[in-house]
């Protein structure tokens, strides 16, 4: 039987070789119906014919297209890499798709400086970004490092975890960083000399211009289309920038939503604003908050809130439990007091809104799990969703206990790969380590969970978080980890349905169910089909959105 109503201007079936739907009730088909950029059918061709639409567009057919990938936590300084020059140990695509190699030496590190002040005139800043010295089985990155490539310019290299930044003599002469200075988490050496490294935003914002540059570029509309091509490139079609201050700023609001909406954005974008500043201004931010969400549109939501509790393990900044760290100096900082979270919390939880707090160590979980007990305890929120992102060191009682509260995991599950083995032999030790990202854990206590690549932190693209959770595998094919493994099909609905539902979105995207938008990863093989150890290796044609084919400028 045909459909009384008749057909819309734009109406299309798409047909493909295969659709995976991450809709349990019907998880394969081989066509899907849009209307007004939205699924209208999903299931045969005739069952979408069924509403009289003669349009059908078969460019799809030998490929698969699944529900639209959904990165739950990355940043908009992804598209950074359009300004700065990545300096990375593994090469990764840039927003135009263009390859960069990795930077593997310390020497390497400082040819490129040397090479990039070489076209600068004195005194300009060099800002690179992507560095991180745990690689290195030399001397630490410092200050002498940096000042054999310039002493003329002020370097500023971000470090990859985005939690550290080095600097050369240059910078810490411009800003009289010496020995004893106050400011937590500036680095020093042996003798009490400054080393050049700066630890977590207080000590980085140290390095005024330089630090300032980097807020600039993160504003800037080209880092955003940076942000958007990058993650179209990846096959996601909704991305999350999880912890910024764009409500703060109405002329760079106004940049954010007009950028986003423009047809050429290639994602939908789910803004998080981050929790700064102490108990006072909370209420102010919460008003702010939820102003500014009746600006949002089909490409911009604003679903929920970010708190930064910690630093990275791979900086030793992350708040661990006892022993602590098994090498190197434990430079653990919680970024805010403990005593502080509930207050800082309180009112976010009581107004509706949704909070992702950045736990890294085992103890930070902790905190942040205890306070929305109290929370919860004070008042009561069924579909709250809260949720531990990181949880890389969660303990298995923090589970538990997470998981009867209604809370979420977002693992960063990528680590396994791009830093297990450090993780193994100098921060943690062979056990914890085996136990980081947790997902077969978290599916026998019941804990949701979903996975994120953090990017620019790792590139981003789910096929390799998928391939990370499914594998565990490290550069030197070490399994790390092997019971903490899980299957194809649930790292799909985890980078899927399920990252879609930690952000309050799952009745938007996540899945291909009518009514939804319309929006589809594009691949050339099934990640169900090809072997385990190949599925970051699926090539991705690009995505559709809202029912508009964009494909991939990534070179290959």
């Amino acid at each position: 039987m045909t459909s009384t109503q008749p057909p819309h201007a734009g109406d299309v079936i798409y047909t493909a070789r295969l659709i995976r739907t991450a809709n349990p009730s019907h998880p394969t088909a081989t066509a899907i119906a849009v209307r007004d950029g939205k699924v209208l059918s999903v299931g045969t061709l005739e069952d979408c014919q069924q509403w009289g639409i003669t349009t059908i567009d078969r460019q799809f057919e030998d490929k698969v297209l699944t529900a639209g990938f959904v990165e739950a936590h990355s940043h908009v300084m992804t598209g950074m890499y359009s300004t700065f020059p990545f300096v990375g140990w593994f090469g990764r695509h840039m927003p135009d798709g263009r390859w960069v190699d990795a930077v593997k030496s310390t020497d390497e590190l400082v040819e490129r400086l040397r090479t990039i002040a070489a076209e600068k005139e004195s005194g300009l800043p060099i800002v690179v970004a992507g560095f991180d010295p745990i690689y290195l089985d030399t001397e630490r990155l410092s200050c002498h490092h940096l000042d054999e490539a310039t002493t003329q310019h002020p370097i500023f290299v971000y470090h990859a975890s985005g939690h550290l930044a080095t600097v050369n003599s240059f910078v810490l002469n411009k800003y009289d960083i010496g020995p004893n200075h106050p400011a937590p988490g500036v680095g020093y050496h042996g003798d009490g000399q400054p080393n050049g490294e700066l630890r977590e935003p207080a000590a980085m914002a140290l390095a005024r211009d330089e630090f300032r540059l980097l807020g600039r570029v993160v504003f800037a509309p080209e880092t955003l289309d940076g942000f958007g091509q990058t993650m179209r490139n990846a096959g996601i079609t909704t991305a999350t920038d999880l912890g910024n201050v764009f409500h703060n700023n109405e002329e760079v609001l106004k940049t954010v939503l007009e950028t986003t909406e423009k047809e050429s954005f290639p994602v939908r974008m789910a803004s998080v604003p981050r929790i700064l500043g102490g108990p006072d201004g909370i209420d102010e931010m919460v008003s702010r908050v939820l102003t500014v969400r009746t600006h949002s549109h089909d490409k911009m939501h604003m679903p929920v809130v970010k708190m930064v509790l910690d630093g990275s393990i791979q900086g030793f900044t992350a708040v661990v439990n006892w022993p602590g760290y098994i090498t190197g100096e434990d430079h653990g900082l919680f970024l805010f007091p403990p005593e502080q979270v509930v207050d800082l919390l309180r009112p976010f939880h009581q107004a509706g809104i949704g909070i992702h707090c950045h736990c890294n160590g085992s103890s930070t979980s902790g905190v942040f799990i205890d306070a929305i007990e109290q929370l919860l305890r004070e008042h009561a929120w069924l579909d709250h969703r809260h949720t531990i992102t990181h949880a890389q060191l969660i303990t298995h009682a923090q589970m538990r206990k997470a998981k009867n509260l209604g809370m979420s995991a977002n693992f960063f599950v990528n680590h396994v790969w791009f830093w297990g083995e450090q993780h193994r032999d100098f921060t943690v030790g062979p056990d914890r380590a085996s136990a980081m990202n947790p997902c077969a854990t978290a599916d026998r206590i019941g804990l949701q969970y979903s996975f994120h690549t953090d990017s620019p932190v790792t590139p981003a693209g789910h096929l390799h978080t998928m391939w990370a959770a499914v594998n565990r595998v490290t550069p030197h094919g070490s399994v790390l980890g092997p019971n903490e493994r899980i299957e194809v099909d649930r790292a799909f609905h985890a980078v899927t349905i399920d990252a879609a539902y930690q952000l309050h979105m799952d009745h938007l995207v996540g899945s291909l169910e009518v009514g939804k938008y319309a929006d589809m990863t594009v691949l050339e093989q099934d990640p169900y089909e090809v072997d385990a150890m190949a599925i970051r290796d699926v090539p991705v044609w690009g995505t559709i959105l809202g029912g508009i084919p964009s494909k991939s400028t990534a070179q290959r």
